[in-house]
């Protein structure tokens, strides 16, 4: 499977997990950064948890 296939086949629940992990922010508050570096850790393959990080990226640079 190519980059690209495997980005497509994904993305939908890379960007699913990218906004669960970001509602939990104002919940957790200064915990928060930690917490999702946690999360982040835990998913795999590591491709797919680069996926997640950066749909984060995206939906908290606008």
């Amino acid at each position: 499977m190519s980059r690209a296939d495997y980005h497509q086949e994904h993305a939908q629940r890379a960007e699913a997990e990218a906004r669960r992990l970001l509602a939990e922010r104002e919940h957790l508050g200064s915990r928060w950064l930690p917490w999702v570096a946690s999360e982040l850790y835990h998913l795999s393959p590591p491709p797919y948890a680069n996926m997640v990080r950066r749909e984060l990226e995206r939906l908290t640079a606008g």
